[in-house]
C-alpha cells in the first residue's frame, strides 16, 4: 500500500511540474517606443459656374442671377474673377452678347444684389474673395441688361470664363 501511495504522490508531483513548466510566463517589466505618424494636406480648389438666362429683352431693364460654386481646402484663401467674355469689343465693365445675325446686346455682371460693384478679373479691385471651409461655397453673380438698347431680333449668347486664384 505504501508503494501505491508513493507512486500516486510521484505521479502527482510529476504532473504538477509538467503543468507548471507549460504555463505561460507572466511579464513584470515593460518597454516603450514611438510610432511616427505624418500626413500633408495640399491646398486645392475647384470652381463651377451656372448659366444666367435673361429671357426675353423688350428694351426694359432685365435683372437675373446665377451662381458660382467654389470648393477649396479648409483655410485656403481664394479670389474669383470673371473675364470680359467672348463678345467682340467686350470689356469687364461692358460685356456683349452676340447673335448669329451680327447683333450685340450689352449686359453687366455684379458682385452685389444692388448691382453697383462690377465683377471683373483684377485681383484686389473687382474680384470676389473668400476662404475655403472644405465644403462647397456658393457665390451669387448678379446680371443686368440695361434698358433702351435696340438690338436686332435673334438669340444672343456669350461665354464668360471664371478664374479661381488661390
Amino acid at each position: 500500500m505504501f508503494n501505491a501511495k508513493k507512486n500516486r504522490f510521484v505521479a502527482a508531483t510529476v504532473a504538477a511540474v509538467v503543468l507548471a513548466s507549460s504555463a505561460p510566463a507572466s511579464f513584470a517589466a515593460t518597454a516603450s517606443g514611438t510610432l511616427a505618424i505624418s500626413a500633408s494636406v495640399v491646398a486645392a480648389c475647384t470652381v463651377v459656374g451656372s448659366a444666367i438666362a435673361f429671357g426675353a429683352y423688350t428694351q426694359s431693364v432685365v435683372n437675373q442671377s446665377g451662381t458660382i460654386t467654389v470648393l477649396c481646402t479648409n483655410g485656403t484663401a481664394y479670389n474669383v474673377g470673371l473675364d470680359a467674355g467672348t463678345g467682340t469689343g467686350a470689356t469687364v465693365s461692358n460685356r456683349k452678347m452676340s447673335a448669329a445675325g451680327g447683333g450685340t446686346l450689352n449686359y453687366a455682371l455684379y458682385r452685389d444684389a444692388a448691382r453697383t460693384n462690377n465683377w471683373g478679373s483684377t485681383i484686389g479691385t473687382d474680384t470676389a474673395t473668400g476662404t475655403g471651409s472644405g465644403l462647397t461655397q456658393t457665390l451669387t453673380v448678379y446680371g443686368q441688361i440695361a434698358a433702351a438698347q435696340t438690338p436686332l431680333a435673334g438669340a444672343y449668347s456669350d461665354t464668360v470664363t471664371v478664374t479661381l486664384t488661390y
